[in-house]
């Protein structure tokens, strides 16, 4: 069986929190549950004129990739969703390879 998971690109990723509303409108979710949750790194210095400022996607056990969106050949609601582009979902295999493109992403399989 393949496994599927999200591509996250975090280096162009702009907080704008489009994922988190789509999967807890997706999933009727509390306000303070989540599928995915935004996370804010910095702004700090770190050193001349460089800063430390991403925004980050982290994934919660509360994420099932949509299975019910996923399953009818939809893509999960936050990919769907994302302003910027910033998340990928397919085969965990492809998506792996993907990773030597760039810097700044992160593989994730939710549960």
């Amino acid at each position: 069986m393949t496994a599927f998971g999200i591509l996250v690109d975090y280096e162009w990723c702009s907080g704008c929190r489009a994922c988190e509303v789509a999967c807890q409108m997706e999933h009727k979710l509390p306000v303070s549950r989540y599928g995915v949750v935004v996370a804010q790194l910095g702004p700090w210095q770190i050193e001349g004129d460089r800063w430390q400022h991403s925004f980050v996607p982290n994934f919660t056990d509360e994420c099932d990739l949509c299975t019910a969106r996923t399953e009818a050949g939809k893509l999960p609601t936050c990919v769907h969703h994302c302003q910027a582009a910033v998340l990928a979902y397919g085969p965990v295999e492809e998506l792996a390879r993907k990773l030597d493109e760039k810097p700044r992403q992160l593989l994730v399989r939710p549960r």
